[in-house]
Formats: C-alpha cells, structure tokens, sequence
C-alpha cells in the first residue's frame, strides 16, 4: 500500500520522515507579526508506514491534522511549558480516535503509527502557511535539557 500510495500521490520524503505533497499554497499573502510574507493558509498530504516516525520538530504557525486512510496515528506534542499531550487520529471514534486535531504554534510534535496500523494517510493544513524558514527539527540533548520530564517522549521520536 505504501509504494501504491507515494506513486499515486507523487509523494517524496519529509525531512521529519514519512513522505508528503504539498497539494495547496494560497496566492493570497499576509505579513505576520513577525513581518514576514507567508501565504495565508497551506496543504499537504502526509503517509507514515507502520514503523517509521514522524521526529519531533515544531513550526511558527497552527497546524491541523486531517485522518484521510489506513490506521491509527500517535500524534504527541510537547507545549512550550513541557506538557505531553497525546491524541490519537484514525477511523474508529468509538476507540476515541479523531478525524482533527490543532496543534499549536511553536508547540514540538512529532507522530507515528498505532501497532497493526499498516501505515497512516492524513493531510495537513498550515495557517499562516508553511514555509521551511519556520521549521525546527528538534535535536535530541536539546529537548532532553528543556523538557526532563519528557525524556521517554523525545527518545522516542528522535534520532
């Protein structure tokens, strides 16, 4: 399924791991506060097979995350203060899975598939839109220093 879909979808690989495409940039522009020029809103669809990981990183700008196929995706941030919030986004509601879920501005995240998901299909949709500029990978001593009682998290969805 996963070839299936990376061919059907013209996805490439993220710098976070799984694979993605942007499939919408605004034409329309704002100014943040920041001063910087970014599209209002951007999109993207995202695949991360069973067993890969989506590492901790965090951008300038809400993020929201649409379940789309496959299984269950772990979605875990970690807010500015050092809280780690789970969710889980996938298809059965009744197990408390979501087909959306915000993750804050400037909040870490990272996610990876439930075991026995296969792999997880989800679209993305940034507002103020995405650019790399606004992109932080989180390195490992880095959040293991900041965030102590997070330690289990950031093993875990670092390299």
């Amino acid at each position: 399924m996963k070839k299936e879909l990376i061919e059907a979808y013209g996805l490439a690989p993220h710098p976070e791991g799984g694979f993605f495409k942007e499939t919408y940039r605004s034409a329309e522009k704002m100014t943040t506060r920041g001063g910087v020029s970014r599209p209002i809103s951007t999109g993207i669809l995202f695949l991360l097979p069973e067993g890969e990981k989506s590492r901790l990183h965090r951008i300038k700008s809400d993020e929201l995350w649409h379940f789309h196929l496959g299984g269950a995706l772990r979605l875990t941030q970690i807010s500015p203060e050092g809280t780690v919030t789970d969710v889980l986004l996938g298809p059965d509601y009744k197990k408390g899975h979501l087909l959306q879920h915000v993750v804050p501005a400037r909040h870490w995240f990272g996610a990876e598939p439930e075991p026995g998901a296969g792999f997880c299909f989800v679209g993305c949709t940034v507002a103020p839109g995405f650019d790399f500029d606004d992109f932080d990978l989180g390195p490992r001593a880095t959040l293991l220093a900041r965030f102590p009682d997070a330690r289990e998290t950031v093993l875990r969805l670092t390299d």
